[in-house]
């Protein structure tokens, strides 16, 4: 089995790659927000639980997300690995992420960090503001603070990984074909 976490600044191409990994290695996709949005629609106890967060404008605690998570590979195990998708964001994530694996016989094979320069995704993710009419993609200060909450946060878990020699960087810029292209080469040479 092979279980890797995917992650990169907003706009980096994370959805889109992970889907392009899903197909060629027949791995189960799990973005955390997919989790929240099915737990949510689905009245379920964890979902009305992050929903009472979201409803208040507050960010979902890790135990809340971190069970989501967990529920969900339990009863997703006939697969040949995970993609972890927008999880985990913090150390605390992590650290949670690899104890749940090695309570069940499995761990992160490979963390893969999309790298895009901030002026590249600034136009992405205003070019995607556009075309999805996404508030918290047409206004710049907001794409600023989302990659300031990613740089203090979430490039912690580089040096986590990093330690593990767990952690890979790939060129996210050029067309998705040529990301595309390099992820599988990357993977292809850790399988």
């Amino acid at each position: 089995m092979f279980n890797i976490v995917i992650f990169g600044k907003p706009g980096s191409g994370k959805g889109t790659q992970a889907d392009f990994l899903k197909n060629k290695y027949d791995l189960y996709h799990i973005s955390t927000g997919d989790l929240f949005r099915k737990n949510i629609s689905n009245k379920t106890k964890l979902g009305l639980e992050a929903k009472s967060y979201l409803d208040k404008g507050d960010l979902v605690p890790d135990s809340v997300t971190i069970k989501m998570l967990e529920n969900e590979v339990l009863s997703n195990k006939d697969v040949n690995g995970y993609i972890f998708d927008g999880f985990p964001r913090t150390l605390n994530q992590a650290e949670s992420l690899d104890s749940f694996l090695v309570s069940i016989n499995l761990k992160i094979n490979a963390t893969i960090a999309l790298d895009v320069n901030e002026n590249e995704l600034i136009s992405r993710l205003l070019d995607r503001g556009k075309i999805n009419n996404r508030s918290d993609d047409q206004d710049i200060e907001k794409i600023k603070n989302r990659f300031n909450e990613y740089n203090t946060k979430t490039s912690i878990l580089i040096d986590f990984y990093q330690k593990q020699d767990k952690f890979f960087s790939v060129d996210g810029k050029g067309t998705v074909d040529d990301i595309t292209s390099r992820l599988f080469d990357l993977v292809d040479s850790l399988i």
